[in-house]
């Protein structure tokens, strides 16, 4: 005869897996920390509309921006662990800001569940077009014969459009002085005016201004050639060794989401990203397609962490 306490056992058994089988059973909410329009915000939508049909639930994206993402990865942490509530972060929000805020209020291995890496985004490094320089080869020789008198433009400090370029500074030994900004835009606006001569940025705006003949890319940071730049080298190619350097997306859940809930969502994002035409848009967005699986996509997460609090260590950033 079972005991109290076992049947007790079996029932929240059946009921927590009864209740993992049926989910999801309402809609899914998907934060972002950041405002509507940019970048993530691009991706999510482009992500999920096919979700919702893999799914049968809507998702919904609620914007919660602030503080680099912290704000909403703070608003992910205390949600319920249920599975109705995602975040889709980026390279900032789960491994630069651990490095960069002292005192920062989750911890990325700790509070969340891993749930699917989609993309990889590399930089493109960009220049002013009236620079006299064509390669990646001649603008470093350029620079190093004007140290310090090089300018580089970032969209704030401790973000990747930072770090980036410290990492390429670090690996060749130039010395560029770097102008932060609040955003972007301004950065951008003074890259094509000339307040500063050089910058590191996403590449779909990047890919733009160059098709435009704003600014002049001279070389990206993955391992391969992008299709949005074709034309344009990698920065191995153009003889740094080993230099790739790429941006990551990526949806977790709070920490503690039972592992078949888990497995659900991740296979869901796997579904998503096996359709053609979700990876041809991907691309056009400027990021690769790149799924991982929960574990996988944890392995990841902790593998990235000490080489970017590395590259905020070396370049002085720190925010509190």
């Amino acid at each position: 005869m079972l005991t109290r306490k076992a049947v007790l056992a079996v029932f929240f058994w059946t009921a927590s897996t009864l209740a993992a089988a049926a989910f999801p059973e309402k809609p899914i909410r998907v934060v972002i920390g950041f405002p509507a329009g940019g970048p993530l915000d691009q991706h999510a939508r482009l992500l999920t509309e096919r979700l919702q049909a893999v799914l049968g639930q809507p998702v919904v994206i609620d914007y919660k921006s602030g503080a680099g993402g912290t704000v909403g990865a703070q608003d992910v942490m205390k949600a319920p662990p249920d599975g109705y509530t995602l975040m889709l972060a980026n390279t900032g929000v789960m491994v630069i800001n651990p490095a960069l805020y002292s005192k920062l209020p989750y911890g990325t291995l700790k509070d969340f569940t891993p749930i699917a890496r989609t993309a990889m985004q590399p930089l493109a490094l960009l220049v002013n077009p009236k620079l006299p320089v064509n390669t990646l080869k001649e603008f470093m020789d350029y620079t190093r014969a004007r140290p310090g008198q090089v300018n580089y433009g970032s969209a704030g400090n401790g973000g990747i459009s930072h770090l980036v370029p410290e990492m390429f500074k670090n690996a060749t030994g130039l010395f560029m002085v770097h102008i932060p900004y609040r955003g972007s835009a301004p950065a951008f606006a003074d890259l094509m005016a000339g307040q500063v001569q050089f910058m590191g940025e996403s590449i779909p705006q990047a890919a733009n201004y160059h098709k435009q003949g704003k600014v002049r890319a001279l070389a990206v940071t993955s391992k391969e050639r992008n299709p949005a730049l074709p034309d344009i080298p990698t920065v191995i190619e153009s003889g740094i060794k080993g230099f790739e350097v790429v941006g990551f997306y990526g949806f977790l859940a709070p920490a503690g989401l039972p592992k078949d809930v888990t497995a659900k969502l991740s296979d869901a994002f796997r579904q998503v990203m096996t359709n053609p035409d979700i990876r041809t848009r991907m691309v056009s967005q400027g990021a690769d397609p790149a799924f991982l699986g929960s574990e996988e996509f944890g392995a990841f997460l902790a593998a990235e962490m000490p080489r970017w609090a590395a590259a905020v260590k070396d370049s002085g950033a720190k925010l509190d």
